[in-house]
């Protein structure tokens, strides 16, 4: 496709500064940016591609321009890196829906699909399941009994949703992702471990986003839930029966164990490690590969393993660092205090 700066412009409320018939025909990232290319600059650190940029337009914050001409076209906006999402958005959409089912698809005959609705081939869509409006699951997607999926989602290639498991409207689910395997429950015995039956589901709350390769377990009885608003990166692991709140993020690797309880609005770091039954307040910060063993409360910041407050994490580490350097100093003063005694 191709778009003037002026018409990208008008999309995002900009103001041109320059060539306003400056044609665009593609995007660059700002550090390897081509003649023809659209990319955007909306931090400081960045402004001096400003001069230097390849590319014919840029779309740039307010507040980075100081002079009136530049040798890239600029669009002025009030925030550069919402207004270039606005455009991604906006691309997206122009790129079509499809609709339809594709040959190999297998859909039971008691089950329900919503209009425009798009089946790649070889997936299958078993008894009783219900699938909304405009929804868009890819080839070789597996929806299981009673699965209730709502309208304009997208299941990504190879996904699998166990029985009964309720996901909402909006939700983005990409490829390889388990939504209601077993959780991890078992008994032990005298001669071993006896599985315990996971007779829940799993329920995933509107405009949810759940990376490739997770594995959201359903609940031994009632619903591991996930609420609304909330994205979830690649590889990470959530036990049964946990329940997590609205517009969390949780970056990639990490583990939440059974029935524990995460609040709204928190920020979880990669390669987190979250103990059972216990409960993560709101607005809580959790720092990159954290072991988290006790409860957390509201708005707190916490680091280490097991994970304490993040500011006493960060003094006991400049310790640490010197952890041998103050052992020989104290080795030094015992040796002192012997050589006086023996006086």
């Amino acid at each position: 496709m191709e778009f003037t700066a002026s018409q990208i412009a008008s999309f995002i409320d900009g103001k041109i500064i320059g060539d306003g018939d400056a044609l665009i025909t593609g995007v660059s990232p700002i550090e390897s940016g081509e003649s023809g290319h659209l990319s955007f600059i909306a931090q400081d650190r960045f402004a001096h591609h400003l001069d230097t940029s390849k590319c014919s337009v840029l779309i740039v914050t307010e507040t980075l321009i100081d002079k009136n001409k530049y040798n890239p076209t600029l669009i002025a906006v009030k925030d550069a890196y919402l207004s270039f999402q606005v455009l991604m958005n906006l691309y997206q959409e122009m790129q079509g829906r499809k609709e339809g089912v594709e040959d190999g698809s297998s859909i039971h005959e008691t089950a329900v699909i919503g209009e425009k609705v798009y089946i790649g081939a070889f997936t299958y869509v078993s008894e009783k399941a219900k699938i909304g409006e405009g929804t868009q699951i890819y080839p070789q997607v597996y929806i299981g009994k009673g699965v209730k999926i709502g309208k304009n989602c997208k299941i990504d290639s190879g996904a699998r949703i166990y029985d009964y498991c309720i996901i909402g409207d909006n939700c983005v689910i990409h490829s390889n992702t388990v939504i209601g395997g077993d959780g991890f429950g078992f008994q032990p015995t005298a001669e071993g471990f006896q599985k315990i039956p996971q007779l829940g589901n799993v329920i995933i709350e509107d405009n949810v986003e759940i990376g490739s390769n997770c594995s959201i377990d359903r609940a031994t009885i009632g619903s591991t839930t996930i609420g609304k608003g909330t994205k979830i990166d690649n590889l990470i692991q959530i036990a049964h029966n946990v329940k997590i709140g609205q517009n969390n993020v949780i970056a990639s690797q990490t583990g939440i164990a059974g029935s524990t309880i995460v609040g709204d609005w928190n920020q979880i770091g990669g390669q987190v490690g979250i103990v059972g039954h216990i409960k993560i307040g709101n607005q809580v910060k959790i720092q990159a590969q954290s072991g988290v063993n006790s409860s957390v409360d509201d708005k707190e910041t916490v680091y280490g393993s097991p994970a304490i407050s993040y500011n006493d994490y960060l003094r006991s580490y400049v310790h640490f660092r010197n952890l041998p350097e103050l052992a020989k100093k104290i080795n030094n003063l015992e040796n002192n205090s012997k050589d006086h005694t023996n006086e």
